[in-house]
């Protein structure tokens, strides 16, 4: 294991890190340290909780001029609370160089946030709405930007925030340092970015699992629809004594499983995207403190939340992508500890969750509730799901979306009635295109002609895409 002192850090730095209990560099971070440090593009991939935000911040420190009063770097986040997440780590470095740093997201005073920009730090992290208001406005300039990261950088480049992402790079300098991080990168953000990269480093930790942090001990647990509650109030009531977040599908669910676990005895917060600023930054303050130890939230909490205490992660809700089940497994388990799982599977969900399991590899430990587990090589094979039927109407994407393995066919869309009785009754064949859905992998049929820049979805990963937009 080479030691941050052979990574050729400035003492101060390496001092500074031992203060933070961080002794030794982590694998994605001797790996990507020096590359950065030497001026490559980096694409980074490794697990949650592996250390990517010191991969990234410290070379930060390297890269950036003190004397020069203007952003030089720029870290581009998907939320408000990751942007927190990032800062903290961020701040707690830049005193060993003279740097100062500054969060710019929505939901804060814009006078504010001019203000600071107006003192000339050298850091900037941010989310791409509000950044591009800065830029629009004048009161941010990119001319001596040096290196500019994407945190998150799979739903950074996604059809919710790729287009932003794109206009601020538009505005950056043609000579810039580019680095992507993420605990799951497909090959489609590969290619939306690789006309922006310069012979990046392909940097991939854990390459060869393709499943959640082998950290967190997983299991799932078989369950009527009409008793997903009774096991919900059992796993609770067994808890130890760390933090749990109960993951839930929509904002509306979030709101009515708060009040049922409440109604329970239990005492619980809750994130979600329709909450302002401030409460989402109240409720994770209490929740970093154990006050309350329980959190509903929706995916807006499976990104940046790097709180060691969380001893448990409970999927009320199936997830509805492998990707997603890393990202919300990985608030537990972080930094070599030891993490608990849950996933609740209904009957409905079964077909979904099997086709996760095929994706990832994993062989999950499940238990019916109410009866004990069933290891995982007693189960029966995984069965391979069927392709969806091209009735299903296709999800509307923005223009271009990559396509995979698309096939034009002709088949008949739905149309409104009123227009089907005033033409006779006879229904006129639109041309389909048959997709498979960068997600969940599912066949389906899109209406326009995709394009290889883009992911393309099916309907219910599009929903779900579009709700965490909303909640971010």
């Amino acid at each position: 294991m080479t030691s941050f002192t052979e990574l050729n850090l400035p003492s101060r730095l390496v001092e500074t890190l031992r203060r933070m209990d961080v002794m030794e560099p982590t694998p994605i971070q001797e790996a990507t340290i020096e590359e950065l440090v030497a001026g490559h593009d980096v694409v980074g991939q490794a697990r949650t909780g592996s250390g990517k935000t010191l991969a990234f911040g410290i070379p930060i420190m390297a890269l950036c001029d003190p004397d020069l009063a203007a952003p030089q770097a720029l870290v581009l986040v998907p939320t408000r609370e990751l942007a927190g997440q990032v800062a903290r780590v961020i701040d707690k470095l830049t005193p060993t160089r003279g740097l100062r740093a500054a969060q710019i997201y929505g939901g804060r005073d814009m006078g504010d946030q001019i203000a600071l920009l107006n003192t000339g730090p050298q850091i900037v992290i941010g989310t791409p709405g509000r950044l591009l208001d800065h830029l629009y406005r004048g009161s941010l300039a990119l001319r001596h930007l040096r290196i500019m990261v994407l945190d998150e950088a799979d739903q950074m480049l996604d059809q919710g925030f790729g287009p932003d992402v794109d206009l601020i790079l538009d505005c950056a300098p043609a000579k810039l340092q580019m680095a992507l991080f993420s605990a799951t990168i497909p090959e489609w953000v590969h290619q939306v970015i690789s006309h922006r990269l310069h012979e990046p480093r392909i940097i991939k930790v854990d390459e060869m699992q393709k499943g959640p942090n082998e950290c967190v001990e997983h299991t799932v647990i078989e369950v009527p629809t009409n008793r997903k509650l009774d096991a919900l109030r059992e796993l609770l009531g067994e808890r130890g004594g760390g933090n749990i977040i109960v993951f839930v599908r929509t904002k509306i669910g979030v709101e009515r499983l708060e009040r049922q676990i409440s109604a329970m005895g239990f005492p619980v917060s809750a994130l979600q995207g329709n909450q302002s600023q401030g409460q989402r930054e109240r409720v994770l303050r209490g929740f970093r403190r154990g006050n309350p130890p329980i959190m509903v939230a929706t995916n807006v909490a499976a990104r940046g939340l790097d709180i060691l205490a969380i001893e448990q992660v409970v999927n009320f809700d199936v997830p509805d992508s492998p990707e997603l089940l890393t990202h919300r497994l990985g608030r537990t388990g972080r930094m070599g500890r030891r993490g608990l799982a849950v996933t609740l599977v209904t009957p409905n969900d079964e077909r979904k969750w099997r086709l996760i399991e095929r994706i990832t590899g994993a062989k999950i430990t499940r238990e019916r509730f109410g009866q004990p587990a069933q290891p995982a090589e007693d189960r029966r094979p995984v069965a391979t799901p069927q392709p969806v039927s091209t009735s299903e109407s296709p999800a509307v994407v923005p223009a271009g979306a990559m396509p995979t393995n698309v096939v034009p066919t002709t088949v008949a869309s739905p149309e409104h009635p009123a227009r089907r009785r005033a033409r006779g009754g006879r229904r006129s064949p639109r041309t389909q295109h048959a997709v498979t859905c960068a997600t969940c992998k599912r066949e389906t049929t899109v209406s326009f002609v995709p394009r290889d820049d883009r992911p393309v979805y099916c309907n219910t990963c599009f929903r779900e895409r579009k709700e965490k937009e909303t909640a971010a």
